[in-house]
């Protein structure tokens, strides 16, 4: 019983990376109860792992070409997606929960003073050239590097939004960085 299992859902992951929708929403409808218990289990939350499950299944659609059996079953390979997702967004939860304890002890013990450009080290002429190289990148590279730094978002979390592969994004930032330090080298 076990075995046909699996072999069937070997076969819908192989018409998955064939594209065949119908065969997405026969392993959905096969595998969706056991990985939501598993993303709630992991998130504590059933709004976020709602989401990871929306997620893995994109990322189940976007790589089904990538499984391999010899390596282990559908249905362990579905659950290792999902635990990694669920893990990965909850350790951006705690990192922003983090953070904003931090920000909210430092604001608490040292109000902000009003600051010029020259109080933080840079002229004015600076500034407008950093501004001027950011707004001068391309607009996806531009949103990808803000949603990193400003957004505090993950590579991953940046993919999934943008609705693009990670290695996309990560080649993006990497290109949008170079861009930015050729552009403002004279300031360094």
């Amino acid at each position: 019983m076990e075995d046909q299992q699996t072999a069937e859902q070997s076969e819908l992951l192989r018409r998955i990376a064939e594209q065949d929708k119908q065969a997405l929403a026969e392993f959905y409808d096969r595998m969706a109860g056991v990985l939501f218990s598993t993303a709630v289990r992991i998130l504590g939350d059933a709004h976020e792992a709602e989401e990871v499950i929306q997620e893995v299944f994109v990322l189940i659609w976007d790589n089904a070409q990538t499984f391999d059996a010899v390596l282990g079953s559908p249905f362990n390979w579905a659950i290792g997606i999902t635990r990694n997702r669920s893990i990965d967004r909850l350790r951006a939860r705690q990192r922003r929960v983090r953070l904003l304890d931090e920000l909210q002890n430092a604001t608490a013990a040292n109000p902000p003073l009003q600051t010029t450009s020259a109080d933080i080290g840079f002229s004015a002429e600076e500034l407008a050239g950093v501004r001027a190289a950011v707004v001068s990148l391309p607009r996806k590279q531009r949103d990808a590097i803000e949603m990193a730094f400003f957004g505090g978002m993950t590579h991953q979390e940046i993919a999934a939004s943008l609705n693009e592969p990670l290695g996309t994004i990560k080649a993006r930032i990497r290109r949008g960085m170079l861009k930015l330090r050729e552009t403002l080298q004279p300031y360094l």
